[in-house]
This record gives structure tokens, sequence and C-alpha cells, in this order.
């Protein structure tokens, strides 16, 4: 007698890694996760390799244990992956102190933090919807850029300087 098999949380086009204990706050770490949300996994990587804060080499890690799970595990086309999800919380937190003047000490929190990445495949005619975007207004990516540009700019002048003109 074994017990019973445990029912698969994700739907079937879905796969996920998890990561524990990353020695980063949460705080932090949701901001290179953020920046993956809803890209391609290929340009997910790509972005990740090149991102210039120290933790994102740790969030590329789980990123290829998701899809090394979608391919091996659950059959997924790894050229249709898209990173549907990749959120984090916080684990514990180590506490220190550090001695100062006069026999007192200050506390120092050493916070951890989880991650969650889930990967899913892409259908058949299921488009990036950035790009979508971009396609219904009628726009190149550079122009799209600008654009996004000019409307954050909060002045006239850096408008103008931003647009060229």
């Amino acid at each position: 007698m074994s017990k019973p098999k445990n029912e698969r949380r994700l739907t079937d086009d879905k796969a996920m890694a998890k990561a524990s204990a990353i020695r980063t706050s949460a705080r932090k770490l949701n901001l290179v996760a953020a920046s993956i949300r809803g890209v391609s996994a290929a340009t997910a990587l790509t972005q990740l390799t090149f991102e210039k804060r120290r933790i994102a080499q740790d969030v590329k890690k789980v990123l290829q244990a998701a899809i090394a799970n979608a391919e091996n595990n659950h059959s997924l086309d790894v050229d249709r992956l898209v990173v549907s999800e990749a959120f984090c919380g916080r684990a514990f937190v180590m506490k220190r102190f550090h001695a100062r003047g006069r026999g007192k000490s200050a506390g120092i929190e050493k916070p951890f933090s989880n991650l969650t990445i889930i990967v899913r495949e892409r259908k058949e005619g299921e488009v990036d919807a950035k790009k979508e975007a971009r396609r219904m207004k009628g726009l190149s990516k550079k122009e799209a850029v600008k654009e996004t540009v000019v409307k954050k700019a909060t002045t006239k002048k850096a408008a103008k300087a931003a647009t060229g003109a």
C-alpha cells in the first residue's frame, strides 16, 4: 500500500521550477523577475545573461531548470516557451548584530527569498502581447520606443531632445 499519486497542479501546457533560500531580499529579486514576465524563454535567457545585477544569474538557473522540466518531463516545445509567471516571496531572515560604541549593539538583518518560475507553451496562433500592440498601432519597434520616451518626458524640452527635433 502506497500513497496515491499527487494530482498535477498546473495545466498540461505549463512547467515549473522553484528555488528556495536565495540570498537576497524579495524586493531586489522581484525587480529581475518582473523583467522576464511575459517574455519568450529564449529572450529571457539572453536578457538575464547580460543583466548587471548579481541575482540575475540565480534567476537564470531557475529559468533553465523550468525549460528543462518542460522539455524532459512534459514534452513541450522549447522554441515556443513563454515565461508566464515569475514570482518571489520572503523565506527567512538571519539576524545578526553589529557591535557599537559604549557596549551597545545594532541589528543586522540578512534576508533570504524563494523564487518560482512557470513557463508555458505558446499556442499556434498566439503572438507576443507587446508585439501585437505595436502592430495594431502600426509602429516599428524603434518608433514605439521613441513614443514611450516622449510620453515619459515631463517637459517640452525633454520631449524635443528625445525626438531629435
